[in-house]
């Protein structure tokens, strides 16, 4: 286990807890729902922050009311492992803003992308004229979420 985290109190966790339920917390309503002073409560958050516990704040915005109806989870084979083909695939997603996230992974594929798209004919489009021109693709597999079952980023703490 990484020794920061077995630093880490009730309170420090209960704080991590709180702002994943709510980033917008001020510290006044934060040391209040912990029953702390505001100082100390102030000191613990910047010392989660500085120490990486904490590596920002966002927003969660509405896939849907945003207009983004398709969300997809691609398997992604390279012909090529060798040198640079995998990082040079890994730049070419980052600057995508239509994916959400890659993976490296384990097992029948190389990396597992979430990608959305406002549609069908808009995810296709994405496909074919942006993701399949990627140099070193060897294989592409698509699985479109019907629904969200649960869509969290929060983690267990």
């Amino acid at each position: 286990m990484n020794p920061l985290v077995e630093q880490l109190d009730k309170t420090d966790l209960a704080i991590l807890r709180e702002l994943q339920a709510d980033g917008r917390l001020s510290n006044a309503r934060l040391s209040e729902k912990l029953s702390l002073s505001e100082t100390p409560c102030w000191r613990r958050l910047k010392r989660l922050e500085a120490d990486g516990f904490i590596e920002g704040y966002q927003a969660r915005l509405s896939r849907k009311k945003l207009g983004y109806g398709v969300v997809a989870f691609v398997q992604v084979t390279l012909g090529n492992h060798a040198g640079e083909a995998p990082l040079e695939f890994e730049r070419h997603v980052a600057s995508m803003p239509e994916i959400l996230s890659c993976h490296n992974v384990t097992g029948d594929c190389d990396y597992m992308l979430q990608i959305v798209a406002r549609d069908l004919d808009a995810y296709g489009l994405f496909i074919r004229e942006r993701l399949r021109k990627l140099p070193g693709l060897s294989s592409i597999r698509s699985n479109l979420s019907l629904r969200d079952v649960k869509s969290s980023a929060a983690l267990p703490v």
